[in-house]
């Protein structure tokens, strides 16, 4: 029911059902809703009545639901917009940033983030009052052309997300994932999409650098500043200034090279090897590593305070394992490129589609586009099926420390083994069985973290009182983990 003076919300979505439930579920909080299906709708209750939150879509039955937000902000200024999308892609939570939406969901949604969103989103409206402005914006937008990220799944949703709130401002970022999981294609959307996009964007793989040769290459040197300096040159970051520096295995970098760069970001200043005078710079950093660097800070090998200056914003890559959704549009986005390198056009059966889904790709997205290019070159026809992979490519292999057995694999043998010495009675079976196989799963989340209890709730995708509940009910032990390796 809803409340006296309660807020009121529009609500424009074109798809029945999803408005009927947001409906609801905003109604059950006490505000008033307004439901349009179209642009036209959406305009005219603009000039009827005042809101204090639309909600809208995207694809909407007259239009673009984001290419008309400059109409309602000329009439309605203050108001802030929450934009749903089923096009879940980096060019839209780029726009939806653009456009200054107070919040991006991308379909499907968490449905009372939402409803919390709207509650925030109104109470900012009311501090604000009717006749405030928005802000004016000089972030670049974007035509969704030439993105170096592809995927809609919901694993890269949250990346999306990320990588639209960074846009506007040049705060330090830190990628991390496993190696092939694009973090240097974060790293050039966020130049590209960023205020520093007309500027140089510089990439240095800090691993594939000696040691001995890292400061010269980050900083620059003078001449005769060490044997071989036969000349003043310049480093990346004097080779980056007004744009990016991408610092690639980050985790990699002597001791040494981590003090000075520590300096460079704390004073905006560098000193070129065997030089005396401090040279102003202007570059925004983003750092990226396959490695964990907190126990790298715990053996001593990664300055702290140094991985405090680059964890600003972090943004974590998904494995393509966890986002096997992405893999059909991945390749398909391959075999385009491939064209375009100069590769005869060939297009992938239904078939061998679901094998390239199957298999693991434990080099990533790296090892899917290798792969790809490797079917376009060597194909006999235009199709590509399951046998011209498995002759191509080769049938994958399970790793070498994986166990064989003639029992089921994986969760499903370990779910019949322990059925067959448990024997739980009728009724309890579903409670038992996740009991007894959640306790292992939150022993080793709390062992790949070292009893951190923040970063083992993160790495199971939930929430930290609920990983803490669940520790008590299960008389779960974290101390033990706090020194485990």
């Amino acid at each position: 029911m809803a409340r006296q003076n309660a807020p009121s919300i529009l609500l424009v979505e074109d798809d029945r059902a999803i408005a009927t439930v947001i409906s609801a579920a905003l109604e059950d909080e006490g505000f008033v809703i307004r439901h349009c299906f179209s642009i036209a709708e959406r305009d005219a209750a603009l000039a009827e009545a005042s809101f204090a939150v639309m909600v809208t879509d995207v694809l909407l039955e007259d239009g673009d639901g984001l290419a008309s937000l400059d109409a309602v902000r000329a009439a309605v200024p203050a108001m802030p917009v929450i934009v749903l999308s089923a096009q879940n892609t980096l060019d839209t939570a780029v726009r939806a940033s653009d456009s200054e939406a107070f919040e991006y969901f991308p379909k499907p949604f968490d449905l009372d983030q939402l409803v919390q969103a709207v509650g925030k989103a109104a109470g900012a409206s009311a501090r604000r009052g009717p006749d405030a402005g928005t802000q004016e914006s000089e972030t670049p937008g974007s035509d969704g052309e030439g993105l170096p990220l592809v995927g809609r799944s919901q694993a890269m949703q949250g990346v999306y997300r990320m990588i639209a709130r960074v846009l506007r401002n040049d705060l330090t970022v830190l990628v991390t994932g496993e190696s092939g999981t694009g973090k240097e294609l974060v790293a050039e959307a966020i130049h590209q999409l960023g205020s520093r996009s007309t500027g140089p964007f510089v990439a240095v793989n800090t691993a594939a650098i000696p040691s001995d040769l890292i400061e010269s290459e980050l900083f620059g040197h003078e001449k005769g500043a060490f044997t071989g300096a036969i000349a003043q040159a310049i480093g990346k970051f004097e080779q980056a200034n007004g744009g990016t520096l991408f610092l690639d295995e980050i985790g990699d970098m002597p001791s040494e090279a981590q003090t000075r760069l520590l300096r460079a970001l704390q004073s905006g200043r560098i000193r070129r090897v065997g030089g005396r005078q401090e040279i102003a710079v202007s570059v925004r950093i983003i750092a990226a590593t396959n490695r964990d660097l907190v126990p790298l800070i715990e053996q001593g090998a990664f300055r702290e305070d140094l991985y405090y200056r680059l964890n600003v914003v972090p943004i974590q890559l998904p494995p393509l394992r966890d986002r096997r959704e992405d893999i059909v549009v991945l390749a398909q986005h391959f075999l385009a490129q491939a064209v375009e390198d100069g590769l005869p056009r060939r297009r992938l059966s239904a078939d061998a589609l679901a094998m390239l889904e199957a298999r693991q790709w434990r080099g990533n997205v790296r090892e899917l586009r290798n792969v790809i290019y490797r079917l376009a070159l060597m194909a006999q026809g235009e199709v590509i099926d399951p046998a011209a992979i498995s002759e191509i490519v080769g049938a994958e292999t399970a790793p070498a420390s994986a166990p064989v057995a003639n029992a089921e694999p994986g969760l499903a043998g370990a779910l019949d083994r322990w059925l067959a010495s448990e024997d739980p009675p009728e009724g309890l079976l579903h409670a038992q069985a996740i009991a007894a196989f959640e306790k292992p799963l939150i022993e080793h989340a709390l062992k790949r973290t070292r009893g951190n209890q923040l970063r083992a709730a993160k790495l199971l995708g939930i929430n930290r009182n609920t990983l803490r509940k669940r520790i008590v009910e299960l008389g779960v032990e974290p101390e033990r983990f706090a020194r485990s390796v």
